[in-house]
């Protein structure tokens, strides 16, 4: 790394790190293993998902992230700085980091990702909000006086926003994501089945056959879990038909919520929209049909974006280039800590 200036997509189920220069440097999950007595921490990313339903009593494989923000404060810091020190080596100058966070986060929550990354070792922190750093990861020019719609469905949070001349006109923040899809599919080969199956097995389900939409032909795959009458391993065929129910409720959410953020833009953007369309990036947006069940609700044009799972750790990094231009959805702790003196003054 020669420019010291690394984007992070600090997902709750994948961390990401991005340098303009040098391209992807890290991907891996967003788990820390740790050991429950002493709190030592025993492994991370890949080699601790690996671990996810297989630890003894002891030893808890954990994603310190929560549906976009920092949940056990102490462990991401930890996870942070293991990801680093992993891709700096021993760099003695210190990366400026620009990190994405969802849409609507809050002061508190702000300030914890700020100070993990401080103390995890960054230099400057800024922080910039996930559909902003999606549109410039999907390479959307977002600074003409044009509308464009974002969707990005990550892992915790789906966040959607129309954008136009550096900045964010209309905005929202869901907590049906990625996750939710597992979810769901769990409940549903439970409740139809009477099998459990584990977290990694319903998104091996979910990439294999998942769809938002029925498919001809179908589908597909073969699961594996604990019959819940008898407690002895069993296995069963998922099809594709199947799946696309159980993720009937949480797509529909998210349909929703863009109609609701369409419903808000002022009129002369929403005509842009049904040029632009809306763009779907974040890896929940690779989900079988998703696009097109958008397209048909909103009446416009939708697409997937080039490596969807990539754009907001593309648009993180190439973030720095914008620090001066963009009038909203980029902040750092300057600005922040301003912004709150600016407010208790006027209160006073």
């Amino acid at each position: 790394m020669n420019s010291m200036d690394i984007g992070i997509d600090l997902g709750t189920a994948t961390v990401i790190i991005y340098d303009t220069n040098e391209g992807v440097l890290l991907d891996e999950p967003s788990v820390v293993a740790i050991e429950t007595r002493t709190g030592e921490v025993k492994a991370v990313g890949a080699d601790a998902y690996r671990m996810i339903g297989k630890t003894p009593a002891n030893i808890t494989a954990i994603r310190p992230l929560q549906e976009g923000v920092i949940s056990d404060y102490k462990v991401t810091e930890a996870m942070i700085k293991y990801f680093l020190n992993k891709v700096c080596h021993n760099k003695i100058f210190k990366p400026r980091m620009a990190i994405c966070v969802p849409t609507g986060i809050t002061p508190v929550e702000i300030q914890a990702v700020e100070e993990a990354a401080q103390v995890a070792g960054a230099r400057k922190v800024y922080l910039i909000e996930e559909p902003v750093a999606a549109a410039i990861g999907a390479g959307i020019d977002i600074s003409k006086p044009e509308g464009h719609l974002v969707v990005d469905v990550g892992g915790g949070t789906t966040d959607i926003a129309v954008l136009s001349l550096n900045g964010i006109v209309c905005k929202s923040s869901l907590k049906v994501a990625g996750n939710v899809f597992d979810q769901a599919i769990v409940k549903y080969v439970r409740a139809k089945y009477g099998v459990l199956i584990g977290e990694r097995m319903a998104e091996r389900m979910k990439m294999e056959i998942g769809s938002a939409q029925p498919l001809d032909p179908e589908k597909s795959a073969e699961c594996k879990g604990r019959n819940l009458l008898t407690g002895l391993p069993c296995k069963l065929t998922l099809t594709s038909g199947e799946l696309q129910k159980a993720l009937e409720e949480p797509v529909s959410q998210i349909v929703r919520e863009v109609k609701k953020v369409m419903e808000l833009t002022p009129p002369e953007l929403v005509s842009d929209l049904f040029t632009n369309g809306a763009v779907l990036t974040g890896g929940g947006a690779k989900l079988d049909g998703l696009d097109r069940v958008l397209q048909q609700a909103i009446k416009a044009p939708a697409r997937v974006a080039e490596e969807p799972e990539l754009c907001v750790a593309k648009g993180t990094g190439k973030s720095f280039q914008f620090l001066n231009e963009l009038f909203d959805g980029f902040v750092d702790s300057n600005r922040t800590n301003y912004q709150e003196q600016a407010a208790q003054q006027q209160e006073q």
